[in-house]
Parts: C-alpha cells; structure tokens; sequence
C-alpha cells in the first residue's frame, strides 16, 4: 500500500508539466533520479547581471529569475530553476574564463574549505504559486599538486563549473571532506528539493 502512495504521488506530479529551466546534464540527471519526467526549457536570463554579494541571496534571487521567466511563457507547467555558486572567503567565485583563470580559483581553494550554495525556485502555473528554498555544503579540499591542477585543466572540465571544478569529474579525488549535501554540490540538493516539492503540492 506504501509503494502505491508513492507511485500515485509520482505520477501526479509528473502530470503536471514539469519543466526544467536549465540546460545543466547534472540537474537533469539528477531530477531523473528522483523518478520526474520533464522537459528541458533553459531559461536566457543573464546570471552575471544579478551583481549581490550575499550569496543567500544571490542564488536565491537567480533561481528565481531563471523560473520566472520560463513560467512567463507557460500557461500550464511546473517550473524548476536553479543556481549553484562556489564561496571561498565570503567571495563568489564563478566560472573561469580561461587556464589562467581556472589555475588561480583550484590554486585558491587547495587546502582549504569552501561553501557550496544552491537555490532552487518552483512556480507553477496557472496561478503562480512558487516555493523557495536553498541548501549550504562544505567542501574541503586536500594540498593540490600544479600538475594535478594542470592536468585536470587540460581536461576543459573546469570551464562550464563555478569555482573551476565539478564534485562528479576527475576533480572528486581533490575534496576530502564534504559536510552537507553531496548532490548540493554536484549541483542540485535532491533531498531539500523533494521534500519542498511535497510540501508545496499538500503532499
């Protein structure tokens, strides 16, 4: 009877629409463990125009952009958006423009312990009703060789990843401490997600 519920749950949810405004793999796979089905809708609001330092509200005011944006165009649907940002010293660090770039933020952050902060925004339409929330992490990375973060920046993986790297790549051997949500810093926080998702559809 319990399993019941759930898949009667699930297929609830998935009926109503769900659109996913982001063209990140990681987020969609993630969703897709979660047992969602969606479409991908990326949203076009440009994140470098959101200029707070706060980093709450950084990704709080980002993923609410991005989700509002694509439920604008929606009369029916329920909208996903997202932003993931690293923090090392109170100090935002997004994604690098080149090698040099990327040498500096790995070359930072070796050593030392950062923040992970991801805010998500839902809104579903008709009516607009939204939900909010953001989940923090802790990462602590090992001592970093140069020629791990040489070699690792010849894979171009740092390119398209705020702070230079991401948790589910070759960079996983430089964290050895993670305190928090692990999938928070893949990208996504499932748990804190799905538990809003119920709570925002009376659940």
């Amino acid at each position: 009877m319990k399993n019941d519920k759930y898949n009667t749950i699930l297929k609830s949810i998935n009926a109503k629409n769900i659109v996913l405004a982001s063209q990140s793999p990681r987020r969609a796979k993630l969703l897709k463990l979660l047992g969602l089905d969606f479409k991908i809708c990326p949203s076009h609001v440009d994140e470098d125009s959101i200029d707070i330092k706060d980093p709450v509200k950084h990704v709080m005011e980002l993923s609410r952009a991005k989700a509002k944006e694509v439920a604008d165009s929606l009369e029916l649907g329920l909208v996903i958006g997202a932003d993931t940002i690293v923090v090392l010293d109170e100090e935002i660090l997004g994604k690098p423009a080149d090698k040099k770039e990327a040498a500096e933020m790995l070359s930072r952050l070796s050593g030392r312990t950062h923040q992970v902060y991801t805010g998500f925004t839902i809104v579903e339409n008709p009516g607009g009703n939204t939900m909010f929330d953001y989940e923090v992490t802790n990462v602590h990375f090992r001592e970093l060789n140069d020629w791990e973060i040489q070699g690792y920046i010849n894979t171009k993986s740092p390119y398209d990843k705020a702070g230079a790297y991401g948790i589910q790549d070759q960079s996983a051997v430089f964290a050895d401490r993670i305190d928090g949500c692990f999938y928070n810093v893949v990208g996504f926080p499932v748990t804190k997600f799905y538990l809003r998702l119920l709570n925002m559809l009376n659940y």
